[in-house]
């Protein structure tokens, strides 16, 4: 906690002698790898530390054989999140609110702009997949950090019921984003991976020649929209 706070003094400092507006200080999550956040109980992801609590069940959505985010379901909702890298001075959230609502819009859905508990967010009804009919509502969520910006997408139940919206908007608010050091390209995906003991426990079984480990299973995502 002291070096955090430390290095944002620091830094801080430092954006006053170049003439920069510093970064304003987080009094909510999610939280910077840097912020001086409250300790919890949380899934070391490698890009993003997630709070965990009891009947979460969690599975990781892949690009092709890359991890690029993580889906939380709980009872009869869903959270999905995924980071990106963001320019150092501005954020993205405004521009790619307009292209999500633009695109829903195209695919037959409708998308409107509301005020929520993370400032701006649409709140949309998407064409249902598989064998369901008609619409489903979903609502995203966007939140421009210093130099990344976390998505989060969430359906079900909890799309359209306060109480059940207040579980996951509590995870979201408790997700930690480890950006890196790294020059990223914006809207590049931040890398997330297994924790430690997931990718022991797969690699003593690839080795033993059992059939394949697999701690997260794909599951049920809405359709990425960039």
């Amino acid at each position: 906690m002291v070096r955090r706070r430390q290095r944002a003094e620091e830094e801080t400092a430092q954006a006053v002698v170049r003439g920069e507006s510093p970064a304003p200080v987080r009094t909510t999550g999610p939280w910077d790898a840097d912020d001086d956040y409250p300790e919890a109980e949380r899934v070391d992801l490698g890009g993003l530390r997630l709070p965990v609590g009891p009947g979460f069940e969690i599975q990781l959505s892949m690009a092709g054989d890359q991890v690029d985010g993580v889906i939380v379901l709980v009872e009869e909702s869903a959270l999905q999140v995924n980071a990106f890298a963001a320019p150092k001075r501005s954020g993205i959230w405004d521009e790619v609110r307009a292209e999500l609502a633009r695109e829903v819009v195209a695919a037959g859905g409708s998308a409107d702009d509301r005020d929520g508990p993370f400032g701006p967010e649409i709140a949309a009804e998407v064409p249902a997949q598989g064998q369901a009919q008609g619409r489903q509502p979903v609502r995203y969520v966007g939140v421009d950090g210093p130099r990344w910006f976390l998505r989060a997408v969430i359906s079900g139940r909890a799309a359209v019921d306060p109480e059940a919206a207040r579980i996951l908007e509590d995870v979201v608010r408790g997700i930690v984003v480890v950006r890196g050091d790294e020059p990223m390209p914006p809207r590049e995906a931040i890398q997330l991976r297994l924790p430690a003991e997931a990718r022991q426990a797969m690699e003593e079984q690839q080795g033993s020649g059992r059939e394949e480990f697999r701690p997260f299973e794909r599951g049920p995502e809405i359709s990425e929209i960039r």
